[in-house]
C-alpha cells in the first residue's frame, strides 16, 4: 500500500499542507479532539475525494472548520444564539450547525445536501495555523476508514487510509481524544445531536433548553449512525470479567486480572480516560484479541460521550 508523505508540524509543514489544500488535495492534520482529514470545502472534487478516501456515506455530511468565528460567520444564517454559544466554547471541541447561507460557497457535497452546515473552529494551534495559512473553508472529518477507529495520532491515520491522503502532518497526540459535541441550532430548540468533548452539563449553562433529537431523527451531523468508531472484533460493553481471547479495556484501580490490558484510567478521571480512548482501542486491536472487554464507565460528563463511543463501536 502507497503511504502518505509525514510531515513535522512545523512553519514548513504547515506552509506545505496549505499548499496542498489549495491544490485541492488531501491533508490529514491534529485536532484537540482527534486528527482531521481536510480539504477545500469549496472544491467539489476535493470534497468527493475525502468521502472515496474514507469509504463514507454520501449522506453523512462533514464539519467545515475555520481559524475563527469571523472566517464561519458568512457560511450560515449566523444569529444572536450563536454567538454567544461561540464567543463561550469556540475555539474548542464544539461544532454548531445552521442553516446555509443562500450564497454559501461550500460544496453541497460537504452538507450532504442539507440546508444546514456544521462549523468549528478548533483550538489546536498547529490546526488553526493550517486554517489560516491556507486561508479558505476546510472540510475534515475523522482521518480514518468509515466506521473504523478514530486516529489520535499520525500513525493511526497512515494506517488506516495510507495513500488516500496527500500529505499528513504530525502534530503528536491529540489531548481530547474524543470527536466534538455537535449542537444543533438551526430550530428554535437547540438539539445535542453528537455527546463529544464539551460536556452537555458545561453546554446547558449557556443553553439551558438544550434537548436531544427525537429517536430516528435524520443525520444531520458526523457521528450519529448507529455503528460507528468500531475495531475490527466484538465489544463487549459493562464487563465485570474477561472472557478467554478477550482483551480488557479497563478503567479505573480494581481491573480484573487480563492476559491482554490497557487501562484508560487508573484513577478512574474521565478526561485522561477520554484522551486514552482510541489510542487504547488501537494498540488492542493489533494485538487481534477475539474480542474486546470493556468495564463500566459512569455516565456522566465525558463519561457520557465514552459511552457513546463504545455503544457505536460496539453495535
Amino acid at each position: 500500500m502507497a503511504l502518505p508523505r509525514v510531515r513535522s508540524a512545523d512553519a514548513a509543514g504547515i506552509a506545505a499542507g496549505a499548499a496542498c489544500l489549495k491544490a485541492g488535495g488531501l491533508v490529514a492534520f491534529p485536532t484537540e479532539t482527534v486528527y482531521g482529514l481536510g480539504a477545500d470545502a469549496t472544491d467539489d472534487r476535493a470534497v468527493a475525494r475525502i468521502y472515496a478516501a474514507k469509504g463514507r456515506p454520501t449522506f453523512n455530511p462533514l464539519i467545515v472548520h475555520g481559524p475563527a468565528v469571523e472566517a464561519l460567520r458568512s457560511l450560515v444564517i449566523w444569529d444572536a444564539r450563536a454567538e454567544a454559544v461561540a464567543a463561550a466554547f469556540w475555539p474548542g471541541p464544539l461544532t454548531l450547525v445552521l442553516p446555509r447561507a443562500a450564497d454559501c460557497p461550500v460544496s453541497p457535497l460537504a452538507s450532504a445536501g442539507l440546508e444546514t452546515l456544521a462549523l468549528r473552529v478548533p483550538s489546536h494551534p498547529v490546526a488553526r495555523a493550517l486554517l489560516e495559512a491556507a486561508g479558505l473553508p476546510v472540510a475534515a472529518p475523522s482521518a480514518n476508514r468509515s466506521n473504523a477507529l478514530s486516529p489520535t495520532e499520525a500513525a493511526h491515520v497512515v494506517a488506516s487510509l495510507g495513500g488516500a491522503v496527500d500529505l499528513v502532518l504530525d502534530g503528536g497526540p491529540c489531548a481530547v481524544g474524543l470527536e466534538s459535541t455537535v449542537v444543533d441550532l438551526s430550530g428554535a430548540v437547540p438539539l445535542l445531536l453528537r455527546e463529544g468533548g464539551l460536556p452537555r452539563e458545561v453546554l446547558r449553562q449557556r443553553l439551558p433548553d438544550l434537548a436531544s433529537p427525537a429517536a430516528g431523527a435524520a443525520i444531520k451531523s458526523p457521528g450519529m449512525l448507529a455503528k460507528h468508531y468500531a475495531p475490527d472484533c466484538p465489544l463487549r460493553l459493562n464487563a465485570r470479567d474477561v472472557l478467554p481471547g478477550e482483551a480488557l479495556l479497563a478503567f479505573g484501580p480494581d481491573a480484573p486480572a487480563a492476559e491482554i490490558v490497557l487501562n484508560l484510567s487508573e484513577a478512574g478521571d474521565p478526561v485522561e480516560a477520554a484522551a486514552n480512548l482510541f489510542r487504547h482501542l488501537h494498540a488492542l486491536n493489533e494485538r487481534r484479541p477475539a474480542g474486546i472487554a470493556v468495564m463500566p464507565i459512569p455516565e456522566a460528563g465525558l463519561g457520557r460521550a465514552i459511552n457513546d463511543r463504545l455503544r457505536r463501536a460496539a453495535a
